[in-house]
């Protein structure tokens, strides 16, 4: 098992691209650092995303990436945001004119160490200017 937390150091390059039908996707980096001498294998990321205070998505990825010891990683993040649960009409102001949205990711990512499961919580709050 890791003796140490993996961390995660930030979430990068988010942008917007048309997804499917209005609702915009939602595209960013999680770069995490793993302290430990144990490689890992990352299974899942589940996190709740929330633009505002509003859920606005939830990505639910399955990978297979493994994770050097000692060393920084990045896990692309991706996922569809919905403007009705945002406030379509603000929404679209908003990401039209550059508004700056509070995004914050709750949730967990997966690792296996030697085998064994070991979800690694993650809460972080970011600001960005998001614009189509």
């Amino acid at each position: 098992m890791p003796k140490e937390q993996v961390v995660l150091r930030g979430i990068e390059n988010v942008e917007l691209a048309p997804g499917k039908g209005t609702d915009p996707l939602l595209k960013a980096d999680a770069r995490f650092y793993n302290p430990n001498q144990l490689r890992m294998k990352v299974k899942e990321i589940q996190l709740d995303v929330f633009v505002d205070g509003k859920k606005s998505a939830r990505i639910d990825q399955k990978l297979k990436s493994v994770i050097k010891s000692k060393a920084e990683f990045t896990l692309p993040l991706e996922v569809q945001l919905s403007l009705k649960e945002i406030g379509l009409v603000d929404a679209l102001l908003g990401l039209f004119g550059g508004k700056r949205y509070q995004l914050r990711y709750v949730g967990h990512i997966k690792v296996s160490v030697k085998g064994f499961p070991v979800k690694i919580p993650v809460d972080y709050t970011k600001e960005v200017k998001l614009r189509f």
